[in-house]
């Protein structure tokens, strides 16, 4: 995994202006079956990957925390929502909640979240391949592939099958 890691980055960044202008078209072209094919190639992406293998999103990058996330995490953490804030995140430019610093914190040495199942909605959904209207987090998702193996290989399998 280490290997796909380092050269997905390459990989990301070669294909970076190409990705941006299939996006870009998606975003104004958008097909009327998006929806429906967006969510059989994120399955089929989803039976080959583990998550496990990999977590580099838990590794480099930190999700939005919600006031529902809070809540539900301190209550899981036996904290009050506050102290849970104090000691694990921080207000960034934007004025969301993330976390102080990465890895994550909850990322065990196994690469298995020790909150999963109360964790953030972000971390829920990412890589947000599987996300109705895909076409509005086209810029997100072009962020994603130089983090995640499978946001890469889900948008080089969009690339064949919809034809813009």
């Amino acid at each position: 995994m280490k290997q796909i890691l380092a050269e997905l980055q390459k990989l990301a960044k070669d294909k970076q202006l190409e990705n941006k202008k299939f996006l870009d078209k998606l975003k104004k072209k958008t097909p009327k079956n998006l929806d429906y094919v967006m969510q059989e190639i994120h399955d089929a992406e989803f039976k080959r990957t583990d998550c496990l293998d990999c977590a580099n999103c838990c590794k480099t990058t930190g999700p939005l925390f919600t006031s529902a996330d809070i809540e539900r995490i301190a209550k899981h953490l036996k904290q009050k929502p506050q102290q849970f804030i104090d000691r694990y995140l921080r207000i960034d430019e934007d004025r969301d909640y993330v976390l102080q610093s990465v890895p994550c914190a909850f990322l065990a040495a196994d690469n298995a979240c020790l909150i999963y199942e109360v964790r953030p909605k972000a971390c829920r959904e990412f890589p947000h391949t599987d996300r109705k209207k895909f076409q509005q987090i086209a810029d997100l998702t072009l962020k994603n592939v130089a983090i995640c193996p499978a946001a890469y290989n889900i948008v080089e399998e969009m690339k064949k099958k919809i034809a813009l």
